[in-house]
């Protein structure tokens, strides 16, 4: 609707014939409860845009407004049991961006001097979900450990000169809220991609950038211990600058290249990336979103001229749903059967291994006993066709 949301939720949730308890769904982080309007068959929630903890997510062309439904299914009275599959739903409203409130433009008369352009309303920043060979956006916001997130930071510059976008951190958390507990930095110091210096982890700025405006990034995907599925967000404080601001150590996307065991930088020289280990890269500089809030605005600085010369701003990326790679077969599993697990996977498998070595042996045993009994057949054979032998010559 024009400033809210309307859930319809069919109560056989699972198209099992079994109906799903009203009290068991939520809406959003803040766990909405469904409105009046629902029926014996439907579970229907109606909330206001900004309400029940949704997250809004700015791109050139669309408002996005996120949310999850969560089903938490609790056993019947006096019951110790549940017979379903708790659920985690994301959803999401898109909303077409118009250029002017009004219905008729207003034409300018005359060109203001650069001097007096003001590009604060005029910036945007996004966050967007790509799509493997990165040609559209990804339509699914559901990874298995495996999997790899690839996502592209934007500043729409319309109406404004020419930018550069950087990204100067991102953090993840299981809620909108950055400044939340557990939490995991994914870029710190001013463009350094920390992640990708872990061990099990591939994650790395992509080159060549492909446009002033737009900086991508690939991160293997993850989940926070203590939780099989993650509900994560991606939370990336982002900086527009001049599009000729040579690279340095405040203006970088620096990757770790493990073969080298070295950082090295999108572009400029390599060592504008030294500080990605000292930690010093923000001296003197708002060193991350921790002190903001996501969507709030940063500083910005002009130059004499009084053009724009850089604008901070914040975008969220999420919910991403990270579920453990056997979950969705777990859940394809019939009632009364049982999926192995990987505990038994990993006690059966010394059995499955030692198994040729035991089956070479019975091999060889029965040869040998084969050897052993038909031999003195055969000979008994040779003694019997000579005896009948000689009695006819005789």
């Amino acid at each position: 609707m024009e400033d809210a949301m309307v859930v319809s939720v069919q109560r056989d949730l699972y198209g099992n014939g079994r109906l799903v308890k009203a009290s068991d769904l939520s809406l959003g982080p803040r766990q909405c409860m469904p409105s009046s309007q629902s029926t014996a068959t439907t579970v229907i929630f109606k909330q206001g845009l900004q309400d029940c903890g949704n997250t809004l997510q700015m791109t050139s062309g669309y408002l996005i407004y996120s949310t999850y439904l969560t089903y938490s299914p609790t056993p019947s009275r006096n019951s110790p049991i549940i017979r379903s599959n708790s659920a985690v739903i994301p959803i999401q409203c898109y909303y077409v961006r118009h250029g002017n409130v009004s219905s008729n433009a207003i034409k300018p008369t005359w060109i203001p001097f650069a001097s007096t352009i003001s590009a604060e309303e005029r910036l945007s920043f996004s966050l967007k979900l790509m799509n493997d060979d990165w040609s559209a956006l990804r339509t699914s916001t559901v990874f298995t450990l495996g999997d790899i997130f690839h996502i592209e930071a934007s500043v729409d510059t319309t109406n404004h000169v020419p930018m550069k976008i950087f990204v100067d951190s991102c953090v993840a958390t299981l809620s909108p809220d950055a400044t939340s507990s557990p939490h995991y930095e994914i870029i710190a110091q001013n463009g350094c991609l920390l992640d990708g210096k872990q061990e099990d982890s591939s994650s790395a700025f992509r080159s060549p950038r492909p446009t002033p405006d737009r900086l991508q990034f690939t991160v293997d995907a993850f989940r926070f211990v203590g939780s099989d599925n993650s509900m994560i967000y991606i939370t990336c404080n982002l900086r527009a600058v001049a599009e000729n601001q040579v690279p340095d150590p405040m203006n970088k996307a620096c990757s770790f290249s493990k073969s080298n065991n070295l950082w090295t930088a999108l572009a400029g020289t390599s060592n504008i990336c030294g500080c990605c280990d000292s930690g010093n890269c923000a001296t003197g500089q708002s060193r991350g979103l921790y002190s903001r809030y996501p969507g709030q605005r940063g500083f910005k600085r002009e130059a004499a001229s009084g053009i724009l010369e850089q604008e901070n701003g914040s975008a969220t990326l999420g919910p991403l749903l990270v579920v453990a790679a056997d979950q969705g077969q777990n859940l394809d599993v019939a009632d009364g059967e049982q999926a192995l697990d990987m505990a038994d996977m990993e006690q059966a498998l010394p059995v499955t291994q030692a198994s040729g070595p035991i089956e070479l042996w019975m091999f060889v045993v029965i040869v040998s006993l084969s050897i052993f009994l038909t031999v003195p057949g055969v000979l008994f054979g040779v003694s019997v066709i000579k005896k009948r032998y000689s009695s006819q010559r005789g």
